[in-house]
């Protein structure tokens, strides 16, 4: 015990941020600013290819499905290798450790948020859409104004989960030296040396505080929409 508080009264600040300021910024602030930008940047990529999936077009719908799957049922820690190793060999250019697992994490979270986007939209009664289209909306504009914003209330617990998901990806980081919380972790372990078993133990209750904390905001999320719907419904039936 006395181990574990020494290490978290000594490292805590560099287990948070990293060498910052005195030098990059590291540690769970990078973990968290890392999903954080992925899951945004994703967002728009995933509501563009959700709207392929669902396309009335096959031309449109059946490449960008292919893409999807190809996406999904590849390993992420692959990607990474590939854009951090292979591309430099080939194009001559070092690529940058945060941007190789940003744009990694990117277009993984656009697929996933694809589906998810194409269940929250399919999950919608057709009357919703078929009513914006007979008050004159177009497709596009009735999915931007009607659709969408309806869907994204339905997908909110699916989108915190994937933010959770994410944030543990980032690990991933370690592979290619990026000063992500994990890799710090490790870092302080090779300094110390004496309590690894504490140090991991720090690490493996941060994550877990952190994605349980998100896990039951979530939750909370869906139980309070399932009584939002069944106050509607029990309104309708009164009226």
């Amino acid at each position: 015990m006395s181990g574990f508080l020494e290490i978290i009264d000594t490292y805590w600040l560099y287990f948070l941020v990293g060498q910052y300021p005195n030098g990059p910024l590291g540690g769970l602030a990078l973990t968290l600013l890392l999903a954080s930008c992925a899951l945004v940047m994703a967002m728009p990529l995933g509501i563009a290819l959700a709207f392929a999936r669902i396309s009335p077009w096959r031309a449109v719908r059946w490449p960008v499905s292919l893409l999807v799957f190809v996406v999904r049922g590849t390993p992420l820690l692959m990607v990474v290798f590939w854009a951090y190793f292979f591309l430099p060999s080939v194009t001559g250019v070092k690529t940058n450790q945060f941007w190789t697992m940003l744009i990694a994490l990117v277009i993984f979270d656009a697929a996933y948020l694809a589906e998810i986007i194409r269940a929250g939209i399919q999950g919608l009664p057709k009357g919703q859409m078929e009513s914006a289209r007979s008050l004159g909306f177009g497709y596009f504009r009735a999915m931007r104004l009607v659709v969408l914003p309806q869907a994204i209330r339905h997908m909110l617990p699916s989108l915190i989960n994937q933010f959770i998901s994410t944030i543990k990806e980032t690990s991933l980081g370690y592979i290619i030296g990026l000063a992500e919380v994990s890799f710090i972790t490790s870092q302080i372990n090779t300094q110390v040396m004496v309590y690894p078993a504490q140090i991991y133990l720090v690490l493996g209750l941060t994550y877990l505080l952190l994605c349980f904390g998100l896990s039951r905001f979530a939750y909370w999320l869906e139980r309070r929409r399932g009584k939002q719907q069944a106050a509607l419904v029990a309104r309708k039936e009164a009226t």
